[in-house]
């Protein structure tokens, strides 16, 4: 027996020897060594025949012949072959005399490569329900996963021992299938208890790349569905993950997705770098996460988005979508967010603090510049973007919905507070520079920009859109009886959480763009100023238009519509008395109309240098159509002001460098009446056609001269263009005389 096996190997190698390069001993246990023909030398046996002894290069391997099916001969293959075949599997093994050594127990399959062969390709393939790819490597290699199926009931189905990197390459046309079980195994090698944190795990660098499919299903306790001790990176693939435990992806030193498709629902985080950093500049990302105080995509560093497609939807109460601890940049990408959690309450001193389901949300600056976002928040108190310091938007498309209603709740001072939804909040300063922001808050209490600093919107060269709107009703916290006028005796009075649509504490900049407002409260509030220069801003409805102690109209086109007060500057401490605020008119055009309150309101000055200005005014008092405790001088400028007759109707200072006419009249006339001023010699000064019914007119304009007779008209019809009330142009005619006078005061008083 032993001579015919002998004669058989020796003519098959002789045969062989000159035409192939590798001879293959297949071995009983399923696995085939592969040995150089060139780098083997002779092959002998054992006097008694068990044993085959190969002299391979300087080295001499030794087999029990009993162990040995056969030997055959073929190409030099570069590519080690793992078959799973239910509860065995088949390894054809190319490298076995150059470092490569594999071990099989069943479906379990461990291999150990100590070569100095870098980039060593692994093929794996085949179907097994209780199996496992365990690799230890000493040089960076690849993996290629070929229609391969693997479930491991007690441990990771692919399990990467090895700190160097792995190219995992999913064959184009494939669909592969790696899943865990449930309980893990201990697994101890030369170092001690190995980690096993998921059910495809790594210690090293995990490259995926390739157009065929993988699908992963962690299901292990207290693991991962993906992870890497080390970083992963996303070339290409279509990868579908279900973690049921813990993590999608997880991985330790960073996430890069330049390309492919990741489809990841989970338990726990969707995506999380751990301290490290995660970069997305192309490919498809979907995120579904479902448990409470999760993320979607997280990591305690810089987080990166410049391309791609990512959509994200938490449902977990206090859950954040996407999540950075640093800086946060948004330059490029489709982002697409959905939250559904709600605000949850955590245990804090005399009472809590609410913690909330966001959108995006850094510990840093969030820096946006070309991302396209689409935000749709409906839990109670929901954020959109949130900043624990700045938010920067250079340029993008942002777009905000925030359906969450606010609630009360006692804070940790035991003191009664409130939550609500905001659509971009920050605890620093927001500058939008240029882009299109569109905010929708529609829950009780909520805001569309909110800050604790600054607000600076456009620049010289640079026009953001924005438009914002909120209609939540607002939220008690304590209310008082007083009676008489807002906030005097007999109205209620008190501490109210309202929807407002930009709120900061501090100052308010608006340098350049358009600005449209629609609120259930304030438009514009700020706790230190408001500036408006080169804008247009336009607040279609408010309570109060835009409220600050310093408001500065410098240039633009200002439209305000309120129920309340347009302008009201104050420091918001009531009262009659002159509080140090201060309203500049310094140019533009300026639109107030406000139905039961002050066009023009401050518990300080006004001050009015150039520009146009048009209120109309409430019908009805004690509301007017301009307020002020302190003094009115103005300058130069055209102001018309329609309201009731009141004893608080006003008129600027006599210590004002123009001349200013106020008119009163005992009748109420109706807002189809024209009101009309011309010279002596006919020239038209100023036609007007205020909203509503009114009983006072005040005019200043340069052309006012000290000792020229003017007349005034009511009725009548003009010719010329209406914008705003205010004609331009045309002829006037038909109106009824009512009074001539003479300007004889810096502040002439007449009845009509």
């Amino acid at each position: 027996m032993r001579s015919i096996l002998l004669l058989a190997i020796l003519t098959a190698f002789f045969r062989c020897a000159f035409s192939q390069e590798k001879m293959y001993i297949h071995r009983s246990d399923h696995v085939s060594h592969g040995a150089g023909v060139e780098d083997t030398d002779s092959i002998w046996f054992s006097p008694d025949g068990s044993v085959g002894s190969f002299k391979i290069k300087d080295s001499i391997a030794q087999y029990w012949l009993c162990f040995i099916d056969s030997i055959s001969f073929g190409p030099d293959e570069k590519t080690v072959s793992v078959l799973f075949d239910g509860t065995a599997a088949y390894v054809k093994n190319p490298f076995a005399f150059e470092g490569v050594t594999v071990e099989i127990s069943g479906a379990d399959v461990y291999v150990k490569s100590v070569t100095d062969t870098q980039d060593i390709h692994y093929r794996l393939s085949g179907t097994t329900s209780n199996g496992m790819f365990k690799i230890y490597s000493e040089k960076r290699f690849n993996l290629e996963l070929n229609n391969v199926n693997i479930t491991n009931t007690d441990g990771p189905a692919i399990n990467i021992q090895s700190k160097k990197k792995a190219t995992i390459t999913l064959a184009g046309g494939t669909t592969n299938i790696i899943a865990d079980g449930a309980i893990y195994t201990d697994a101890w090698g030369d170092g001690g208890l190995e980690d096993q944190k998921a059910a495809f795990f790594s210690e090293g660098k995990m490259v995926f790349d390739g157009t065929g499919s993988l699908d992963i299903t962690g299901s292990g306790s207290d693991k991962h569905a993906l992870c890497s001790d080390d970083e992963i990176e996303f070339i290409n693939g279509t990868i579908t993950i279900t973690s049921l435990q813990k993590d999608g992806i997880h991985a330790k030193e960073g996430i890069t997705v330049t390309g492919g498709n990741l489809s990841i629902t989970s338990a726990n985080d969707g995506i999380d770098a751990g301290e490290a950093f995660i970069e997305i500049s192309g490919g498809n990302i979907d995120v579904a996460t479902t448990a409470d105080d999760v993320n979607g995509i997280t990591c305690d560093s810089t987080l990166v988005i410049s391309g791609g497609s990512v959509e994200v939807t938490v449902s977990g109460t206090q859950s954040k979508a996407i999540k950075s601890d640093q800086n946060m940049t948004l330059s490029g990408g489709l982002i697409t967010i959905n939250t559904l959690g709600a605000a949850a309450l955590e245990a804090s001193g005399s009472g809590y603090d609410p913690s909330y389901c966001t959108a995006i949300k850094c510990n840093n600056i969030i820096a946006i510049d070309g991302a396209e976002i689409i935000i749709t928040s409906s839990g109670a108190g929901g954020k959109g973007i949130s900043s624990d310091t700045d938010i920067i938007v250079a340029d993008g498309d942002i777009s905000v919905s925030a359906t969450g209603n606010g609630s009360t709740y006692t804070n940790s001072t035991g003191v009664k507070d409130s939550y609500h939804a905001s659509c971009i909040t920050a605890d620093g300063n927001i500058t939008i520079i240029n882009g299109s922001v569109t905010l929708k808050a529609t829950g009780s209490a909520g805001k569309g920009i909110s800050c604790d600093g600054t607000l600076v919107i456009g620049s010289a060269a640079d026009m953001p859109v924005i438009n914002v709107t909120t209609s939540g009703s607002r939220i008690t916290l304590s209310s008082s009886s007083g009676g008489g006028w807002p906030g005097g005796p007999g109205q209620q009075t008190g501490d109210y959480d309202e929807s407002k649509a930009i709120t900061c504490d501090g100052a308010v900049v608006i340098n350049n763009g358009s600005i449209t407002i629609a609120s259930a409260d304030d438009g514009i509030k700020s706790g230190t100023s408001v500036t408006i220069s080169n804008a247009t801003v336009n607040i279609t409805n408010a309570y109060e238009a835009i409220e600050s102690p310093s408001i500065t109209v410098n240039s633009g086109n200002v439209s305000l519509v309120a129920t309340n007060d347009g302008f009201n500057a104050t420091y918001g401490n009531g009262g009659e008395t002159n509080d140090g605020s201060i309203l500049n008119l310094y140019g533009g055009k300026i639109t107030a109309n406000v139905s039961n309150g002050d066009g023009l309101d401050s518990n300080g000055n006004i001050v009015m240098t150039s520009g146009t200005v048009i209120v109309h005014g409430p019908s009805s008092q004690p509301e007017v159509g301009m307020d002020f405790n302190g003094t009115f001088n103005i300058s130069g400028g055209f102001l018309i002001v329609s309201g009731s007759n009141s004893n608080m109707t006003e008129a600027p200072n006599s210590s004002s460098q123009q001349y200013s006419v106020k008119a009163i009249t005992g009748s109420s006339l109706s807002s189809s009446t024209l009101f009309h001023l011309q010279a002596q010699d006919g020239t038209s000064l100023v036609t007007f056609k205020p909203v509503r019914n009114y009983s006072s007119v005040i005019f200043s304009s340069p052309a006012l001269a000290n000792g020229s007779t003017y007349k005034l008209y009511t009725g009548g019809t003009c010719t010329g263009t209406e914008t705003n009330g205010l004609y331009s142009g045309g002829t006037y005619s038909g109106g009824t005389l009512k009074k001539s006078f003479t300007i004889s005061g810096k502040v002439i008083s007449i009845s009509f």
